[in-house]
């Protein structure tokens, strides 16, 4: 008797093996129309020297040669490599240890716990950026807080100091992101046996042994998607630095994000934008794939 080929189902008709890509052909028009289109046309727009009005100029790579020998252009990428830090690093840190503190043992309240981490994921960014900008101001809750414990020298207007107004606003997305890694790597630990936690303290490991033996290990993924996350907010931040310093004092915290928005509307080149928005993007393509490969060469 003959066998029924793989692909045909038992009423005879044969499934077409391109069926699938019709199922997915909606939702790569709508991606291909509002990502891939606009992208190729910045990256066409960036060989132009153009004031959004007027016909533009053909400078070929000019305008990245520019990013790379003004000084201002390669600061703000600097920058943003600093926020990175305070974006990404400090949050997946302080995410751990909470998790660490939470997640070894049930505790009264996780719900509350949860809320309140969550919390300035919820909220506005510009909301964030206007709240952070009175508590760090001269009469803020910052410098009020300092002078209640007899550190009046320590007060400052942190926004306004070119030594920490970087720091400053750099600790307000240490703020808004650390709720979402400890969010992240406390439903990673939720899918660990808890029979392996067992194991470990039969052994005699401690809380930091089993920490680092146990959870740890099973949060690869989760540290990836967290470390991808955060540094591409640190990357394309705006918002937070628009509203608390926009870029300053002088260009202490000018960002890569500020400039393509300042370039574009205020100072008429839309080109010199669209390249940094370019070299931007393919920094930040770079930074996710080298994340991406290392989280899989250790799985």
């Amino acid at each position: 008797m003959p066998s029924r080929p793989p692909n045909q189902p038992a009423g005879g008709r044969r499934r077409s093996p391109y069926r699938g890509y019709v199922y997915v052909l909606p939702a790569f028009a709508v991606y291909f129309a509002f990502a891939v289109l606009p992208a190729l046309h910045t990256a066409y727009l960036s060989l132009f020297e153009w004031d959004g009005v007027t016909l533009g100029d053909w400078v070929g790579l000019g305008n990245y040669q520019e990013i790379f020998q003004d000084s201002v252009l390669r600061q703000s990428v600097l920058n943003a490599l600093v926020l990175v830090v305070f974006f990404s690093f400090v949050p997946i840190v302080l995410g751990l240890a909470m998790t660490g503190l939470l997640a070894r043992f049930r505790r009264p309240g996780m719900g509350a716990y949860r809320f309140l981490f969550m919390l300035p994921q919820v909220v506005p960014l510009v909301a964030v950026g206007v709240t952070w900008r009175w508590l760090y101001g001269d009469d803020g809750l910052v410098n009020q807080t300092f002078r209640a414990v007899g550190l009046d020298g320590v007060t400052r207007a942190w926004l306004g100091d070119f030594g920490a107004a970087l720091i400053a606003v750099g600790l307000v997305g240490t703020w808004v992101l650390s709720g979402l890694c400890m969010m992240l790597f406390l439903s990673g630990v939720q899918k660990v046996d808890p029979s392996l936690y067992e194991a470990a303290r039969l052994d005699g490991a401690g809380p930091v042994r089993e920490f680092v033996s146990v959870t740890l290990p099973h949060l690869r993924g989760e540290l990836a998607v967290a470390m991808t996350v955060t540094t591409v907010a640190a990357l394309a931040s705006f918002d937070i630095v628009y509203v608390t310093t926009n870029g300053g004092p002088g260009e202490q915290t000018t960002v890569p994000g500020l400039l393509v928005y300042r370039l574009a509307f205020s100072e008429g080149k839309v080109g010199l934008a669209a390249a940094l928005a370019v070299v931007l993007g393919c920094l930040i393509l770079a930074i996710v794939y080298l994340i991406n490969r290392l989280s899989r060469s250790e799985t």
